[in-house]
């Protein structure tokens, strides 16, 4: 019984860090089809730059902005991992 609560424990913690792991490298991919759809450089201002810079430091939040920018440029969106 200890073992169960042991591993319980130990996956409670590293799920969400492997969660933040799979959100980053999404993002990448979400950022990089931008960038080949439209171009590297981003028109300044608004929530795409943002969320294109948001993906080294918070993907959860960059990922529904660049998902929803590519919808509307009717973009195809990378499978996500």
């Amino acid at each position: 019984m200890k073992t169960l609560i042991a591993v319980a424990t130990v996956a409670s913690i590293c799920l969400p860090f492997a969660a933040f792991a799979d959100d980053g490298a999404y993002c990448s991919q979400l950022a990089q089809t931008y960038r080949r759809a439209v171009g590297s450089s981003p028109s300044t201002g608004g929530p795409v730059p943002v969320a294109l810079e948001g993906c080294k430091t918070d993907p959860a939040k960059s990922i529904p902005v660049l998902e929803k920018a590519l919808q509307e440029r009717k973009v195809t969106l990378p499978k996500r991992d």
